[in-house]
Protein backbone atom coordinates (compact mmCIF):
# COMPACT_ATOMS: atom_id res chain seq x y z
CA UNK A 1 0.00 0.00 0.00
CA UNK A 2 2.61 2.03 0.88
CA UNK A 3 4.65 1.80 -2.05
CA UNK A 4 2.07 2.00 -4.19
CA UNK A 5 1.80 5.98 -2.97
CA UNK A 6 5.39 6.03 -4.43
CA UNK A 7 4.09 4.43 -8.26
CA UNK A 8 3.11 6.23 -11.07
CA UNK A 9 -0.57 7.03 -11.38
CA UNK A 10 -2.56 5.62 -14.23
CA UNK A 11 -5.19 8.60 -14.69
CA UNK A 12 -6.89 7.26 -17.68
CA UNK A 13 -8.76 4.55 -15.01
CA UNK A 14 -11.02 4.45 -12.37
CA UNK A 15 -13.82 7.44 -11.18
CA UNK A 16 -12.46 10.86 -12.56
CA UNK A 17 -13.30 12.81 -9.52
CA UNK A 18 -10.99 10.63 -7.67
CA UNK A 19 -8.15 10.30 -9.63
CA UNK A 20 -7.67 14.40 -9.41
CA UNK A 21 -8.49 13.75 -5.43
CA UNK A 22 -5.55 11.45 -5.01
CA UNK A 23 -3.35 13.84 -7.49
CA UNK A 24 -4.28 17.27 -5.75
CA UNK A 25 -4.41 16.72 -1.94
CA UNK A 26 -0.30 15.56 -2.09
CA UNK A 27 0.51 18.25 -4.18
CA UNK A 28 -1.40 20.77 -2.46
CA UNK A 29 0.09 20.13 0.67
CA UNK A 30 4.01 20.29 -1.52
CA UNK A 31 2.64 23.86 -2.98
CA UNK A 32 1.97 24.34 0.59
CA UNK A 33 5.63 23.29 1.60
CA UNK A 34 7.12 25.13 -1.26
CA UNK A 35 5.14 28.75 -0.42
CA UNK A 36 6.47 27.99 3.36
CA UNK A 37 10.14 28.25 2.03
CA UNK A 38 8.83 32.00 1.30
CA UNK A 39 6.79 32.50 4.32
CA UNK A 40 9.56 31.12 6.86
CA UNK A 41 11.56 33.67 5.75
CA UNK A 42 9.54 36.11 5.72
CA UNK A 43 8.50 35.53 9.42
CA UNK A 44 11.97 34.98 10.67
CA UNK A 45 13.52 38.36 8.78
CA UNK A 46 10.46 40.10 10.29
CA UNK A 47 11.13 39.05 13.23
CA UNK A 48 14.89 39.12 14.03
CA UNK A 49 15.81 41.87 11.69
CA UNK A 50 13.15 44.13 11.25
CA UNK A 51 9.88 45.47 8.72
CA UNK A 52 12.74 46.97 6.68
CA UNK A 53 14.48 43.34 6.05
CA UNK A 54 10.68 42.33 5.09
CA UNK A 55 10.13 45.01 2.35
CA UNK A 56 13.64 44.46 0.81
CA UNK A 57 12.96 40.11 0.80
CA UNK A 58 9.71 41.68 -1.12
CA UNK A 59 10.91 44.00 -3.46
CA UNK A 60 13.51 41.15 -4.82
CA UNK A 61 10.82 38.54 -5.49
CA UNK A 62 9.42 40.63 -8.71
CA UNK A 63 13.23 40.63 -10.03
CA UNK A 64 13.54 36.55 -9.06
CA UNK A 65 10.37 35.64 -10.67
CA UNK A 66 11.81 37.40 -13.76
CA UNK A 67 14.61 35.68 -14.39
CA UNK A 68 13.68 32.06 -13.35
CA UNK A 69 10.79 31.85 -16.02
CA UNK A 70 13.14 29.71 -18.12
CA UNK A 71 12.51 26.62 -15.24
CA UNK A 72 8.95 27.73 -15.17
CA UNK A 73 8.83 27.02 -19.44
CA UNK A 74 10.90 23.63 -19.20
CA UNK A 75 8.69 22.46 -16.29
CA UNK A 76 5.48 23.15 -17.94
CA UNK A 77 6.66 21.62 -21.48
CA UNK A 78 7.83 18.53 -19.05
CA UNK A 79 4.79 17.72 -17.68
CA UNK A 80 2.61 18.10 -20.93
CA UNK A 81 5.06 15.93 -22.66
CA UNK A 82 5.52 13.10 -20.22
CA UNK A 83 1.72 12.90 -19.59
CA UNK A 84 0.43 12.74 -22.56
CA UNK A 85 3.36 10.18 -23.81
CA UNK A 86 2.76 8.16 -20.69
CA UNK A 87 -0.93 7.77 -21.11
CA UNK A 88 -0.05 6.72 -24.66
CA UNK A 89 2.48 3.83 -23.19
CA UNK A 90 4.91 4.94 -25.62
CA UNK A 91 8.53 4.43 -23.87
CA UNK A 92 11.15 5.40 -26.06
CA UNK A 93 9.27 8.78 -26.38
CA UNK A 94 8.88 9.37 -22.58
CA UNK A 95 12.53 8.33 -21.95
CA UNK A 96 14.19 10.74 -24.25
CA UNK A 97 12.03 13.46 -23.05
CA UNK A 98 13.20 12.99 -19.80
CA UNK A 99 16.62 13.07 -20.80
CA UNK A 100 16.26 16.21 -22.95
CA UNK A 101 14.62 17.89 -20.15
CA UNK A 102 17.75 17.23 -17.79
CA UNK A 103 19.92 18.47 -20.22
CA UNK A 104 17.91 21.76 -21.26
CA UNK A 105 17.44 22.75 -17.23
CA UNK A 106 21.63 22.46 -16.74
CA UNK A 107 22.11 24.28 -20.14
CA UNK A 108 19.26 26.97 -18.46
CA UNK A 109 20.53 26.96 -14.55
CA UNK A 110 24.54 28.15 -16.21
CA UNK A 111 22.52 30.89 -17.94
CA UNK A 112 20.85 32.40 -15.00
CA UNK A 113 24.00 32.02 -12.82
CA UNK A 114 25.42 34.21 -15.44
CA UNK A 115 23.02 36.28 -16.12
CA UNK A 116 21.15 36.82 -12.47
CA UNK A 117 23.94 38.10 -10.59
CA UNK A 118 25.43 40.74 -13.39
CA UNK A 119 21.45 41.92 -13.55
CA UNK A 120 20.27 41.96 -10.34
CA UNK A 121 21.10 45.62 -9.01
CA UNK A 122 20.70 47.89 -12.02
CA UNK A 123 16.76 46.31 -12.16
CA UNK A 124 16.67 47.30 -8.78
CA UNK A 125 17.93 50.95 -9.01
CA UNK A 126 15.54 50.94 -12.28
CA UNK A 127 12.48 49.98 -9.84
CA UNK A 128 12.72 52.87 -7.67
CA UNK A 129 14.06 50.66 -4.78
CA UNK A 130 14.59 52.87 -2.07
CA UNK A 131 18.18 53.03 -0.85
CA UNK A 132 17.53 51.63 2.49
CA UNK A 133 17.34 48.26 1.65
CA UNK A 134 18.46 48.54 -2.01
CA UNK A 135 22.15 45.84 -0.53
CA UNK A 136 19.80 43.57 1.20
CA UNK A 137 17.72 43.10 -1.55
CA UNK A 138 21.20 42.69 -4.29
CA UNK A 139 22.69 40.22 -1.86
CA UNK A 140 19.22 37.77 -1.48
CA UNK A 141 19.08 38.10 -5.65
CA UNK A 142 22.88 37.72 -5.57
CA UNK A 143 22.69 34.28 -3.87
CA UNK A 144 19.42 32.39 -5.10
CA UNK A 145 20.92 32.95 -9.05
CA UNK A 146 24.05 31.75 -8.22
CA UNK A 147 22.43 28.53 -6.27
CA UNK A 148 19.31 28.44 -8.99
CA UNK A 149 20.61 24.76 -10.44
CA UNK A 150 18.48 23.20 -7.18
CA UNK A 151 15.24 25.29 -7.25
CA UNK A 152 15.71 24.61 -11.22
CA UNK A 153 16.09 20.81 -11.36
CA UNK A 154 13.58 20.58 -7.98
CA UNK A 155 10.94 22.18 -10.56
CA UNK A 156 11.98 20.25 -13.83
CA UNK A 157 12.31 16.94 -11.71
CA UNK A 158 9.17 17.21 -9.67
CA UNK A 159 7.29 18.40 -12.74
CA UNK A 160 8.44 14.89 -14.74
CA UNK A 161 7.36 12.99 -11.69
CA UNK A 162 3.34 15.04 -11.75
CA UNK A 163 3.64 13.95 -15.11
CA UNK A 164 3.72 10.25 -14.61
CA UNK A 165 0.82 10.91 -11.92
CA UNK A 166 3.39 10.65 -8.91
CA UNK A 167 2.88 13.84 -6.87
CA UNK A 168 3.18 11.86 -3.48
CA UNK A 169 6.82 11.65 -4.48
CA UNK A 170 7.59 15.25 -4.46
CA UNK A 171 5.82 15.98 -1.75
CA UNK A 172 8.14 13.72 0.60
CA UNK A 173 11.08 15.07 -0.33
CA UNK A 174 9.75 18.35 -0.43
CA UNK A 175 8.55 18.47 2.98
CA UNK A 176 12.01 17.12 4.24
CA UNK A 177 13.97 19.88 2.59
CA UNK A 178 11.27 23.17 4.27
CA UNK A 179 12.04 21.63 7.68
CA UNK A 180 16.06 21.79 6.69
CA UNK A 181 15.01 25.21 5.21
CA UNK A 182 13.38 26.01 8.28
CA UNK A 183 16.35 25.23 10.18
CA UNK A 184 18.64 26.83 8.37
CA UNK A 185 17.03 29.95 8.52
CA UNK A 186 17.09 29.90 12.46
CA UNK A 187 20.48 29.05 12.55
CA UNK A 188 21.70 31.82 9.38
CA UNK A 189 19.77 34.37 10.84
CA UNK A 190 19.01 33.75 14.48
CA UNK A 191 22.21 32.32 15.83
CA UNK A 192 25.09 33.26 13.19
CA UNK A 193 23.48 37.09 11.97
CA UNK A 194 23.72 36.46 8.90
CA UNK A 195 20.98 38.52 8.46
CA UNK A 196 19.24 38.74 4.50
CA UNK A 197 21.76 36.50 2.45
CA UNK A 198 21.27 33.91 5.98
CA UNK A 199 17.82 33.57 4.61
CA UNK A 200 18.42 33.25 0.91
CA UNK A 201 21.50 30.89 1.39
CA UNK A 202 19.22 28.59 3.69
CA UNK A 203 16.72 28.33 1.39
CA UNK A 204 19.20 27.37 -1.64
CA UNK A 205 20.57 24.56 0.13
CA UNK A 206 17.16 23.38 0.86
CA UNK A 207 15.83 23.56 -2.55
CA UNK A 208 19.10 21.52 -3.96
CA UNK A 209 18.62 18.72 -1.33
CA UNK A 210 14.97 18.30 -2.34
CA UNK A 211 16.40 18.14 -6.33
CA UNK A 212 18.71 15.26 -5.42
CA UNK A 213 16.14 13.12 -3.87
CA UNK A 214 13.65 13.99 -6.86
CA UNK A 215 16.93 12.88 -8.94
CA UNK A 216 17.40 9.17 -7.30
CA UNK A 217 13.71 8.26 -7.57
CA UNK A 218 13.97 8.93 -11.08
CA UNK A 219 16.46 6.78 -11.35
CA UNK A 220 14.66 3.96 -9.77
CA UNK A 221 11.80 4.17 -11.88
CA UNK A 222 13.14 1.40 -14.50
CA UNK A 223 9.84 0.12 -15.36
CA UNK A 224 7.97 3.10 -16.47
CA UNK A 225 11.13 4.51 -18.76
CA UNK A 226 14.76 4.65 -19.57
CA UNK A 227 17.21 7.10 -18.31
CA UNK A 228 20.19 6.47 -19.90
CA UNK A 229 23.20 8.54 -21.73
CA UNK A 230 21.35 7.79 -25.20
CA UNK A 231 17.89 9.38 -23.16
CA UNK A 232 20.15 12.75 -22.52
CA UNK A 233 21.75 13.89 -25.53
CA UNK A 234 19.58 16.17 -26.95
CA UNK A 235 17.31 15.52 -30.15
CA UNK A 236 15.86 18.32 -32.50
CA UNK A 237 12.22 16.67 -32.00
CA UNK A 238 11.96 16.38 -28.03
CA UNK A 239 14.33 20.14 -27.99
CA UNK A 240 11.93 21.78 -30.02
CA UNK A 241 8.66 19.85 -28.32
CA UNK A 242 9.31 21.53 -24.89
CA UNK A 243 10.14 24.53 -26.48
CA UNK A 244 7.06 24.88 -28.01
CA UNK A 245 4.82 23.66 -24.83
CA UNK A 246 6.63 25.27 -22.57
CA UNK A 247 8.06 28.54 -23.90
CA UNK A 248 3.77 30.32 -23.67
CA UNK A 249 4.46 29.00 -20.27
CA UNK A 250 7.39 30.81 -19.82
CA UNK A 251 6.27 33.91 -21.53
CA UNK A 252 2.66 33.76 -19.30
CA UNK A 253 4.64 33.65 -16.06
CA UNK A 254 7.43 36.54 -17.71
CA UNK A 255 4.47 38.44 -18.41
CA UNK A 256 2.87 38.40 -14.79
CA UNK A 257 6.68 38.90 -13.37
CA UNK A 258 7.09 41.81 -15.57
CA UNK A 259 3.74 43.07 -14.49
CA UNK A 260 5.05 42.55 -11.01
CA UNK A 261 7.91 44.42 -11.69
CA UNK A 262 6.07 47.40 -12.92
CA UNK A 263 3.57 47.63 -9.98
CA UNK A 264 6.20 46.99 -7.86
CA UNK A 265 7.69 50.50 -9.17
CA UNK A 266 4.14 51.87 -8.00
CA UNK A 267 4.21 50.22 -4.99
CA UNK A 268 7.77 51.79 -3.93
CA UNK A 269 6.61 54.99 -4.18
CA UNK A 270 3.83 54.43 -1.32
CA UNK A 271 6.79 53.57 1.20
CA UNK A 272 8.40 51.32 3.19
CA UNK A 273 5.22 50.91 5.37
CA UNK A 274 2.97 49.69 2.09
CA UNK A 275 5.99 47.66 0.71
CA UNK A 276 5.83 45.57 4.13
CA UNK A 277 2.04 44.92 3.79
CA UNK A 278 2.33 43.92 -0.15
CA UNK A 279 5.11 41.37 1.31
CA UNK A 280 2.92 40.17 4.46
CA UNK A 281 -0.60 39.99 1.47
CA UNK A 282 1.59 38.57 -1.02
CA UNK A 283 2.79 35.80 1.57
CA UNK A 284 -0.67 35.01 2.56
CA UNK A 285 -1.98 35.07 -0.99
CA UNK A 286 0.57 32.16 -1.88
CA UNK A 287 -1.49 30.22 1.03
CA UNK A 288 -4.41 30.77 -0.70
CA UNK A 289 -3.77 30.37 -4.25
CA UNK A 290 -2.08 27.08 -3.68
CA UNK A 291 -5.35 25.12 -3.93
CA UNK A 292 -6.25 26.70 -7.00
CA UNK A 293 -2.71 25.79 -8.72
CA UNK A 294 -2.87 22.32 -6.91
CA UNK A 295 -6.13 21.57 -8.75
CA UNK A 296 -4.64 23.23 -12.10
CA UNK A 297 -1.70 21.21 -12.15
CA UNK A 298 -3.57 17.79 -11.49
CA UNK A 299 -5.96 18.87 -14.61
CA UNK A 300 -3.46 19.05 -16.72
CA UNK A 301 -1.87 15.62 -15.90
CA UNK A 302 -5.47 14.57 -15.63
CA UNK A 303 -5.99 15.80 -19.15
CA UNK A 304 -1.94 14.90 -20.20
CA UNK A 305 -2.80 11.17 -20.00
CA UNK A 306 -6.43 10.89 -20.96
CA UNK A 307 -5.37 13.00 -24.77
CA UNK A 308 -2.41 10.90 -24.78
CA UNK A 309 -5.05 7.65 -24.33
CA UNK A 310 -7.85 9.41 -26.64
CA UNK A 311 -10.08 9.48 -23.57
CA UNK A 312 -11.75 12.62 -24.27
CA UNK A 313 -15.12 11.49 -22.29
CA UNK A 314 -13.24 11.13 -19.54
CA UNK A 315 -11.75 14.60 -19.70
CA UNK A 316 -15.16 16.41 -20.00
CA UNK A 317 -15.99 14.55 -17.05
CA UNK A 318 -12.75 15.42 -15.05
CA UNK A 319 -13.21 18.86 -16.11
CA UNK A 320 -16.45 19.01 -13.85
CA UNK A 321 -15.32 17.62 -11.49
CA UNK A 322 -11.71 19.30 -10.83
CA UNK A 323 -14.00 22.61 -11.49
CA UNK A 324 -16.59 21.57 -8.58
CA UNK A 325 -13.37 21.17 -5.82
CA UNK A 326 -11.68 24.15 -6.86
CA UNK A 327 -14.68 26.42 -6.43
CA UNK A 328 -15.77 24.53 -3.29
CA UNK A 329 -12.34 25.16 -1.68
CA UNK A 330 -12.00 28.59 -2.61
CA UNK A 331 -14.97 29.89 -1.10
CA UNK A 332 -13.83 27.91 2.24
CA UNK A 333 -10.98 29.74 1.76
CA UNK A 334 -12.28 32.83 0.87
CA UNK A 335 -14.41 33.12 3.60
CA UNK A 336 -11.89 32.07 6.33
CA UNK A 337 -9.64 35.29 5.11
CA UNK A 338 -12.68 37.65 5.48
CA UNK A 339 -13.10 36.68 9.07
CA UNK A 340 -9.84 35.49 10.63
CA UNK A 341 -7.27 37.15 8.44
CA UNK A 342 -5.85 39.26 10.66
CA UNK A 343 -4.67 36.47 12.66
CA UNK A 344 -2.64 35.18 9.91
CA UNK A 345 -1.09 39.34 9.55
CA UNK A 346 0.34 39.19 13.15
CA UNK A 347 2.16 36.18 12.62
CA UNK A 348 4.45 38.51 10.01
CA UNK A 349 4.65 41.29 12.46
CA UNK A 350 3.47 43.05 15.65
CA UNK A 351 2.96 46.29 14.26
CA UNK A 352 -0.89 47.34 14.70
CA UNK A 353 -0.95 49.64 11.50
CA UNK A 354 0.70 47.11 9.30
CA UNK A 355 -1.60 44.40 10.68
CA UNK A 356 -4.48 46.80 10.08
CA UNK A 357 -3.18 48.07 6.56
CA UNK A 358 -2.57 44.58 5.43
CA UNK A 359 -5.83 43.15 6.49
CA UNK A 360 -7.64 45.94 4.62
CA UNK A 361 -6.20 44.93 1.44
CA UNK A 362 -6.33 41.10 1.81
CA UNK A 363 -10.39 42.14 2.13
CA UNK A 364 -9.81 43.47 -1.56
CA UNK A 365 -8.56 40.46 -3.04
CA UNK A 366 -10.34 37.45 -1.46
CA UNK A 367 -13.22 36.84 -3.66
CA UNK A 368 -10.35 36.94 -6.44
CA UNK A 369 -9.62 33.45 -5.26
CA UNK A 370 -13.03 32.02 -6.47
CA UNK A 371 -12.51 33.36 -9.98
CA UNK A 372 -9.72 32.10 -9.77
CA UNK A 373 -9.87 28.44 -9.33
CA UNK A 374 -11.94 28.53 -12.60
CA UNK A 375 -9.22 29.87 -14.53
CA UNK A 376 -6.41 27.54 -13.12
CA UNK A 377 -8.87 24.41 -13.61
CA UNK A 378 -10.10 25.43 -17.03
CA UNK A 379 -6.84 26.39 -18.23
CA UNK A 380 -5.02 22.97 -16.61
CA UNK A 381 -7.53 21.30 -19.07
CA UNK A 382 -6.08 23.21 -21.81
CA UNK A 383 -2.56 23.20 -21.09
CA UNK A 384 -2.22 19.53 -20.60
CA UNK A 385 -4.37 18.84 -24.08
CA UNK A 386 -1.36 20.63 -25.52
CA UNK A 387 -2.50 23.85 -25.89
CA UNK A 388 -0.25 26.38 -23.93
CA UNK A 389 -1.04 29.36 -26.57
CA UNK A 390 -4.72 30.19 -25.35
CA UNK A 391 -3.92 30.73 -21.84
CA UNK A 392 -0.76 32.62 -22.75
CA UNK A 393 -3.00 35.16 -24.61
CA UNK A 394 -5.27 35.43 -21.79
CA UNK A 395 -2.80 36.26 -19.27
CA UNK A 396 -1.13 38.94 -21.52
CA UNK A 397 -4.89 40.40 -22.16
CA UNK A 398 -5.59 40.53 -18.45
CA UNK A 399 -2.53 41.62 -17.22
CA UNK A 400 -1.00 43.76 -19.62
CA UNK A 401 -3.92 45.58 -20.76
CA UNK A 402 -6.36 45.41 -17.55
CA UNK A 403 -4.11 45.59 -14.24
CA UNK A 404 -1.37 47.65 -14.98
CA UNK A 405 -3.34 50.71 -16.28
CA UNK A 406 -5.45 50.22 -14.18
CA UNK A 407 -3.11 50.29 -11.07
CA UNK A 408 -1.52 53.42 -12.07
CA UNK A 409 -4.81 55.32 -13.27
CA UNK A 410 -6.64 54.63 -9.60
CA UNK A 411 -3.34 55.59 -8.02
CA UNK A 412 -3.32 58.98 -10.53
CA UNK A 413 -6.64 59.79 -9.61
CA UNK A 414 -6.63 59.18 -6.07
CA UNK A 415 -3.38 61.75 -5.59
CA UNK A 416 -4.11 63.88 -2.44
CA UNK A 417 -1.93 65.48 0.20
CA UNK A 418 -2.35 62.57 2.24
CA UNK A 419 -1.59 60.33 -0.29
CA UNK A 420 0.72 62.20 -2.74
CA UNK A 421 1.34 59.35 -5.59
CA UNK A 422 -1.96 57.92 -4.79
CA UNK A 423 -4.14 55.25 -2.97
CA UNK A 424 -1.90 51.95 -2.45
CA UNK A 425 -5.51 50.50 -2.84
CA UNK A 426 -5.11 50.59 -6.46
CA UNK A 427 -2.89 47.75 -7.04
CA UNK A 428 -4.78 45.53 -4.91
CA UNK A 429 -7.82 46.78 -6.72
CA UNK A 430 -6.28 46.16 -10.27
CA UNK A 431 -5.38 42.36 -9.50
CA UNK A 432 -8.97 41.85 -8.53
CA UNK A 433 -10.09 42.75 -11.96
CA UNK A 434 -7.87 41.18 -13.82
CA UNK A 435 -8.55 38.16 -12.06
CA UNK A 436 -12.61 38.26 -11.89
CA UNK A 437 -12.05 39.29 -16.13
CA UNK A 438 -9.41 36.09 -16.72
CA UNK A 439 -11.55 33.52 -15.18
CA UNK A 440 -14.30 34.83 -17.81
CA UNK A 441 -12.28 34.70 -20.96
CA UNK A 442 -10.70 31.30 -20.19
CA UNK A 443 -14.47 29.98 -19.66
CA UNK A 444 -15.32 31.28 -23.21
CA UNK A 445 -12.05 29.69 -24.82
CA UNK A 446 -12.71 26.12 -23.17
CA UNK A 447 -15.75 26.18 -24.63
CA UNK A 448 -14.59 27.15 -27.75
CA UNK A 449 -13.04 23.86 -27.91
CA UNK A 450 -9.91 24.52 -29.74
CA UNK A 451 -7.70 22.90 -27.14
CA UNK A 452 -9.13 19.88 -28.32
CA UNK A 453 -7.46 19.56 -31.77
CA UNK A 454 -3.55 20.13 -29.70
CA UNK A 455 -1.22 17.18 -29.65
CA UNK A 456 2.13 17.22 -28.58
CA UNK A 457 3.32 14.78 -31.58
CA UNK A 458 1.54 13.14 -34.71
CA UNK A 459 2.93 9.91 -32.55
CA UNK A 460 0.78 9.78 -29.53
CA UNK A 461 -2.98 8.96 -30.90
Amino acid sequence: MIKDLFAPKDMTQGAPWKRIAEFTIPMFIGNVAQQFYNTADSIIVGRYIGDNALAAVGSAAPILFLLMVLFVGISVGAGIMVSQYFGAKDRENLSRTIGNCLTQTALASVVIMVIGPLASKPLLILLNTPPSILDWCADYLNIFFLGSAGFAFYNILAGVLRGLGDSFSALVFLLISTALNVWLDIVFVARFGMGVPGVALATVIAQGISAFFCLLKLLKMKDSFDLNWSALKPTKKHSMDLIRLGLPSGLTQAIFSLAMIVVQSLTNTFGEMVIACNVIVMRVDGFAMMPNFSFGAAMTTFAGQNFGANRLDRIHQGTKDGAKMAVAVSTVITIFLLFFGHHLMRVFTDTAELVDLSMRMMRILAVGYIAVAVTQSLSGVMRGAGDTITPMWISLITVVALRVPIAYGIAYFTRSDAYPTGRPESTFISLLLSWTLGAFITYIFYHKGAWRKKRVSSEVQ
